[in-house]
């Protein structure tokens, strides 16, 4: 492992030990490549959610990242943008402002497609942060829930097809990305609202979001029992089941999944392969 793989590595561990575990498993040329894609969504996904920045800073810089993105042909452009990023006057988390090294860090013959997913994400992440994330309607959270998750699982799809020839259903792959963005919104509703955001359409509750999260997480289920064995099925089945069993314990009123259910879930499903 070369020193870059092993920094965005170490990264990754610090953003995210759930997905640290499925990605550290993945076969060298795959491994950098959904490294590369996780961090540069955790980049934006961090100025999102980031809780002192204003809506049109927010808007400012993801779409910066967006434009960055979008001219890449070598690496010297990523370079500019740290340092742009580094030179904001709001401190802004390291993964962020490290966006540039992330989407360096893929393969070569996939990097253009990573960089593509990350510029139209941080496109609609700016939309949403221009009308304050205004969730009125299913069809408001359907096109919020693609734009931030759904559209993560048409680059997964990818992703497989790129490393050997994994051929999926991408109408179940959007459904694998907007069953753990919903399980996400029902988990960090209370912690939303205090920062005036609200994901639930108007008037849902928990259980009609809980309906939403479950139908969606059905697709997911079959877009994973689909996969052949091998690394997309090793990946996959981590992050559904810790959503699956955090949607369970979420409806039995129950704040999250605890820790230890965590690790001993993750192990059990890592002591199968």
């Amino acid at each position: 492992m070369d020193r870059c793989t092993a920094d965005a590595l170490e990264a990754l561990k610090q953003t995210s030990r759930t997905f640290y575990i499925p990605i550290s498993r993945l076969p060298v040329g795959l491994q950098e490549a959904v490294t590369s894609a996780y961090l540069c969504m955790r980049a934006i996904d961090e100025i999102e959610d980031h809780p002192d920045l204003e809506s049109r800073h927010k808007v400012a810089l993801l779409q910066t990242i967006s434009l960055s993105l979008q001219e890449a042909t070598e690496g010297e452009q990523f370079e500019r943008l740290s340092l742009t990023l580094n030179a904001d006057p709001n401190p802004l988390p390291e993964v962020s402002i490290r966006v540039g090294e992330w989407a360096r860090l893929a393969p070569p013959t996939i990097a253009p497609r990573i960089w593509d997913a990350t510029a139209a994400m941080s496109d609609r992440m700016a939309y949403w942060a221009s009308r304050n994330w205004q969730v009125n309607t299913e069809e408001d959270l359907n096109r919020y829930t693609f734009s931030v998750a759904g559209a993560v699982g048409l680059l997964l799809s990818d992703l497989w097809a790129w490393y050997d020839g994994t051929q999926t259903n991408r109408s179940q792959a959007i459904g694998f990305g907007r069953g753990l963005q919903a399980v996400n919104i029902l988990r960090n509703h209370k912690e939303d609202l205090k920062r005036g955001v609200d994901f639930f359409p108007n008037h849902w509750t928990d259980e009609q979001m809980q309906t939403y999260a479950r139908h969606n997480l059905a697709l997911a289920d079959a877009y994973t029992m689909a996969l052949p064995k091998g690394p997309a099925l090793g990946f996959c089945q981590i992050p559904l089941a810790l959503a699956h069993a955090t949607l369970d314990v979420l409806a039995e009123g129950h704040e999250k999944l605890s820790r230890s259910a965590v690790v001993a879930l993750v192990q059990q499903l890592t002591r199968s392969k």
